[in-house]
C-alpha cells in the first residue's frame, strides 16, 4: 500500500506555523480595537428612583453573606420615617409547611452635613442550610415586601459556583445598562464588588440622597443574591471642609459585613469562603503598612487557607495594582509592594480591582525581584502569581478612562475603554471559566473569555484569550 507522506520540508513549514499560532495565542497582548461612541456618563434624576409605595415602606434591600461560611445571611433595608418594623420572616422555600422564623435587626441612622439617613435596619440570619432557596419578608400588613435568595452549596475543593464582577458602577443611564446585563444573565450567583458605590461625594456636600437613590436602583439584584462589599475611594466621604472628620461615616452605617467571623478588627476588610472559594477583601484606603492591623491581619489569614478546601483564593481590593492605563497610574504600587511577596507566595489565583474606569486583564506577572539597589524593576511572568483584572467599567458619572499607554506593556493581556461587567465560573479544584461583557449597542457582548488554571492543584500556563 502506498502512502502519502508528508514531505520533510512541508512537515517542518507547517510545524512552525502551528508552533507560532501557539504562541501568539498563549502571548498575544491585545489593545481591543472597538471605540464606544464618544458621550457623557450622565446620571439618572433623582425623581426616577421612587420608594415603594405605602407609608415607612422598606426600601433599598440588600444581602450579603453573614458568616465565614456560608450558613448566615446579613439582610439590610431602610425604613424612612418610623424604626419598625425591624423584623426580618424568613422561611425555606420548598418546603410546605415549614416553619416561619423571626430575627430582630439592630437599628442605626447617621447625620452627614445638612442630611439625616432614614432608619437602617441590619438582620442576620444563622444557621442557614446550603444550597436551599429562602423566602424572606420585611415590613408589615399593607408594606410587606417579599423577596428570596439561595445558600450557597457546603464548602469543597470540587464545588461550582460561578460570581458576577463589577465595579465603580454609580447611577447613571450607562450604569443602569450594566446592572440590566448581569440581572439579565441567569449564571450569577453573588456579586464580587470592587468599591466605588453610589459617588454621592461627587455631588455638593456629599449629598448622600444619592445613597438612597443608589440603594433603589441596584435593590433589583442586591435583594436576591448577596453582593460581596469592598470599599473605594468615593466611599471615603472624608470632608472637613463641611465639618465631616470621620471617613467612610456613610458606607459604614449601610453596609454591614461579616468582618469579625474572620478576625478582622475592620469591616473594611475581611474575608468569607464560598463554595470552593476563599475571598479575601482589603481596603486600598486603610493603613496597610507594617505593624497595622490591616497588615498584621493578612500575615495571619493567608497561611489560613487550606486549599484542599477552597482551592481558589480571589482577592478584592479598588486601585490596582498592576494598571496601564495613564489613569490613576501606580496610585495601587504602595500596597503592592507590601503586599505581592504574600500573594505569590501563597499562590493567589485572582485579583479584581476597580477605580480605573475601564478593563483590563494582565497575564501572571510579578515585581518581587526588585529592591532598590538591583534594577530589577520590570514586572516578569510568574506561574505562581496571580492574574490581575481591572473592572472599574461599571459606567459611572466621571466616564471613561480611555487613555492606555502606548506601546501595550508585555505584562498587559488585554485592555479596552468600554462599560461592562465580568463573569467568574468556578468548574471544579482546577478550572475556571472568565468572560467580560462589553456594553455595546445596548447588548451585553462577551469581548473577553479566557479560562483560568487553579495555582495551587493545575500551576500550567494558561492561554491567553479564547475570543
Amino acid at each position: 500500500m502506498k502512502l502519502n507522506l508528508i514531505p520533510p520540508t512541508l512537515f517542518l513549514i507547517i510545524t512552525c506555523l502551528f508552533l507560532l499560532q501557539f504562541s501568539q495565542t498563549c502571548n498575544a497582548r491585545v489593545t481591543s480595537t472597538y471605540v464606544r461612541k464618544p458621550r457623557a456618563s450622565i446620571d439618572i434624576p433623582v425623581e426616577y428612583f421612587t420608594p415603594p409605595p405605602g407609608f415607612n415602606a422598606p426600601e433599598q434591600v440588600h444581602i450579603t453573606q453573614g458568616d465565614h461560611v456560608g450558613r448566615g445571611m446579613i439582610i439590610t433595608w431602610v425604613t424612612p420615617v418610623h424604626p419598625t418594623p425591624n423584623v426580618v420572616t424568613y422561611w425555606e422555600a420548598n418546603c410546605r409547611h415549614g416553619h416561619k422564623h423571626q430575627t430582630r435587626a439592630t437599628t442605626t441612622s447617621y447625620r452627614y452635613y445638612n442630611y439625616t439617613s432614614g432608619y437602617i435596619h441590619h438582620a442576620t440570619l444563622r444557621k442557614l442550610k446550603f444550597d436551599t432557596k429562602y423566602i424572606y419578608e420585611v415590613g408589615k400588613h399593607n408594606v410587606t415586601r417579599r423577596f428570596s435568595f439561595t445558600t450557597p452549596p457546603e464548602i469543597g475543593p470540587d464545588v461550582p459556583y460561578t460570581f458576577g464582577v463589577i465595579g465603580d458602577l454609580g447611577q447613571t443611564y450607562d450604569s443602569n445598562q450594566t446592572l440590566e446585563h448581569y440581572v439579565s444573565n441567569p449564571k450569577g450567583q453573588a456579586m464580587l464588588y470592587v468599591g466605588d458605590l453610589s459617588y454621592a461625594d461627587n455631588h455638593p456636600f456629599h449629598n448622600n440622597i444619592k445613597w438612597d437613590t443608589w440603594g433603589r436602583f441596584v435593590e433589583k439584584s442586591t435583594a436576591y443574591q448577596p453582593w460581596i462589599w469592598s470599599a473605594g475611594n468615593h466611599e471615603i466621604d472624608f470632608a472637613p471642609e463641611i465639618g465631616e472628620n470621620t471617613p467612610f461615616r456613610p458606607y459604614l452605617h449601610r453596609y454591614h459585613v461579616p468582618y469579625k467571623a474572620s478576625q478582622s478588627t475592620s469591616p473594611l476588610w475581611y474575608s468569607i469562603k464560598r463554595a470552593s472559594t476563599y475571598i479575601i477583601v482589603l481596603s486600598s484606603y486603610s493603613a496597610y503598612g507594617k505593624y497595622t492591623p490591616q497588615y498584621n491581619w493578612l500575615e495571619q489569614e493567608l497561611p489560613k487557607i487550606n486549599r484542599a478546601e477552597t482551592p481558589w483564593v480571589i482577592v478584592v481590593l479598588h486601585s490596582p495594582w498592576y494598571n496601564t492605563n495613564s489613569y490613576h497610574y501606580m496610585e495601587g504600587e504602595s500596597m503592592r509592594v507590601m503586599f505581592e511577596p504574600w500573594f505569590v507566595q501563597h499562590k493567589v489565583d485572582l485579583v479584581f480591582s476597580g477605580h480605573v474606569h475601564s478593563y483590563e486583564r494582565s497575564k501572571r506577572v510579578s515585581n518581587v525581584r526588585y529592591n532598590i539597589t538591583n534594577a530589577l524593576s520590570t514586572p516578569v511572568e510568574d506561574i505562581s502569581a496571580p492574574v490581575y483584572i481591572t473592572i472599574g467599567d461599571g459606567g459611572n458619572i466621571e466616564g471613561l478612562a480611555n487613555s492606555f499607554t502606548e506601546p501595550q506593556p508585555n505584562y498587559s493581556a488585554f485592555r479596552e475603554a468600554s462599560f461592562g461587567h465580568a463573569i467568574l465560573e468556578i468548574k471544579n479544584r482546577t478550572h475556571a471559566f472568565y468572560t467580560w461583557h462589553r456594553n455595546q449597542d445596548s447588548e451585553p457582548v462577551a469581548a473577553d473569555s479566557t479560562w483560568f488554571y487553579n495555582r495551587f492543584w493545575y500551576p500550567y500556563e494558561e492561554p491567553n484569550s479564547m475570543v
